[in-house]
């Protein structure tokens, strides 16, 4: 590793014509990136734009093809991210990288414990790791408790504590944002806000464009592996920065068609589960987005398994059109229900997209073709034998109705980006035809032109298109991104402490009173 020492006032990073390529396929195409001392950058652009690749290249995970790297004004070549780490740049990723059995302390100091003659120093490690979380306001976690059984939000705090115990100039954090609650949020703008005061220069990678312009001081945009602007964040509007990533403007990012509200689809009556939800009473009709907002916790993806069959119900009623299934018929309460399965879900036209894609959503090691035809093929089969060339083209045909970025339908699904395997797990829903749609978190981590793609969709799953003959469904979604259901649902009803509230037309609510609902200060009453 090449050493690094000041010399002389020098931008904390300056990343000069970087190149990458896989293969035939280039990832990286002359990017130029640079970041000062106690600054805010955000690195932003659309899945598949080469941030991840341009913060590896950094991190020492992978190399350069070609092009200069600067760290604190002396050449950088990292080979591993051992190098980088002991260089002062440490990355936090959207996935956490914690040993879950080890305590805090131990995580804190991992591989770089303090220790003599090759005994573990534990009171100087206990030390170190006060001091990190003193540094970030959180000097009150336990320092023996188990990282695994911290809140999500904790453990992030626990990440970057270690950053500052091994001593971190450079902080890159990736979509640190993605499963937090807004308090979480504000903690961790807190925590940073702290860190630049102290110069610690940091790389802010999110989707959440909002949170771009309330954190950051610079911005640099990539678009299919280029640098093709930036500039100071204050006086830039989110418009700009998206027609900078996508290459155009998004005129209505939130497209909203005529919505007939037609039979009750799904009835929910009192419904119970073994832990959550506690109660929850609604109906969802034909040509209806119905939107469930509630803080992390509060219930909302309990509920959802409940009525997919994933969770069990201890109490209550859920009907599928005009008829119940067995396993949905009303009990007496304290008795648990009979089992539902997914698979009857899904012969009762309801099929479901679940917040965790990876491990729930996608069999990730199969290919895009099928991915989209797993549960039903008779489009691509004849008398019970499947036709490869009719499954791909049934895919093929679904990849060009939601844009999916891939050299062919036989790509693995495992080699996408996030915005596409979003897209993947939708078009499964399209491919069966199902009555009743249920989003948990559909946008959960992709960039914006992913997600007005995925808007689109949505529109068009409830609006219908008689002339083809496609009836309008009903959409069942839960998203913690409250302009989001405002945008795009029909109705809302708000998640408290695993209580679901009045259904509220979204014409007769605003982000304010949502909020309220939802930490519990609410008064807004029921709305039909």
């Amino acid at each position: 590793m090449a050493s690094v020492t000041p010399s002389g006032p020098a931008p904390s990073l300056r990343m000069r014509n970087i190149r990458k390529s896989f293969g035939a396929t280039p990832a990286l195409d002359g990017v130029d990136f640079d970041l000062e001392p106690g600054q805010v950058h955000a690195l932003v652009g659309e899945n598949g734009a080469g941030k991840s690749t341009l913060m590896k290249i950094l991190s020492g995970a992978i190399a350069a093809d070609s092009g200069t790297i600067e760290l604190l004004g002396a050449p950088f070549h990292p080979r591993t991210p051992f190098d980088a780490r002991r260089a002062g740049i440490a990355m936090i990723y959207q996935e956490l990288a914690l040993a879950p059995h080890l305590s805090v302390a131990d995580n804190i100091v991992l591989g770089m414990e303090p220790h003599q003659y090759g005994v573990l120093r534990g009171a100087v490690i206990r030390r170190k790791a006060h001091d990190a979380l003193a540094q970030l306001g959180h000097e009150n976690i336990p320092l023996d408790a188990k990282a695994g059984t911290l809140p999500l939000a904790l453990q992030q705090v626990i990440e970057i504590a270690r950053a500052l115990a091994t001593g971190c100039s450079v902080l890159v954090l990736d979509e640190p944002t993605s499963s937090l609650s807004r308090e979480d949020v504000d903690r961790l703008f807190g925590m940073i806000r702290r860190l630049k005061a102290g110069g610690t220069s940091i790389v802010y990678i999110s989707h959440f464009l909002e949170e771009v312009q309330e954190i950051s001081d610079r911005f640099t945009v990539l678009r299919d592996g280029r640098t093709v602007g930036g500039g100071m964040t204050g006086g830039t509007g989110t418009s700009e920065i998206v027609r900078l990533m996508i290459g155009r403007s998004i005129d209505q990012l939130y497209p909203r068609s005529l919505h007939e509200r037609g039979e009750v689809l799904l009835s929910v009556d009192d419904l119970q589960g073994m832990h959550k939800p506690q109660a929850a009473t609604f109906t969802l009709h034909r040509g209806e987005v119905l939107g469930i907002a509630g803080l992390l916790g509060a219930g909302r993806t309990e509920l959802l398994r409940a009525i997919f069959g994933l969770d069990a119900i201890k109490h209550g009623a859920i009907r599928v059109g005009s008829t119940a299934a067995d396993s949905s018929r009303p009990m007496r309460a304290g008795h648990t229900s009979e089992y539902t399965s997914p698979m009857v879900r899904w012969t009762q036209s309801i099929g479901m997209v679940s917040e965790n894609r990876s491990s729930e959503g996608l069999a990730l090691h199969l290919s895009i073709a099928d991915n989209i035809a797993m549960n039903l093929r008779r489009d691509a089969s004849r008398f019970g034998i499947i036709s490869p060339r009719r499954l791909l083209r049934s895919a093929e045909e679904s990849m060009r109705l939601l844009g999916i970025r891939a050299d062919s339908a036989s790509q693995r699904v495992e080699t996408l980006s996030g915005g596409n395997q979003q897209k993947v797990a939708l078009a499964r829903l399209l491919h069966e035809d199902v009555d009743i749609v249920i989003l948990d978190e559909p946008t959960r981590g992709i960039d914006v032109a992913s997600k007005s793609v995925i808007y689109t969709l949505i529109d068009r799953l409830a609006a219908g298109d008689p002339a083809r003959g496609v009836k309008p469904r009903g959409v069942l979604v839960v998203s913690s991104y409250l302009p989001e259901l405002l945008g795009m649902c029909d109705s809302i009803a708000v998640m408290c402490r695993g209580v679901l509230g009045p259904v509220h037309p979204t014409s007769s609510i605003d982000q304010h009173s949502l909020l309220e609902e939802a930490v519990g200060t609410g008064t807004t009453g029921r709305s039909e």
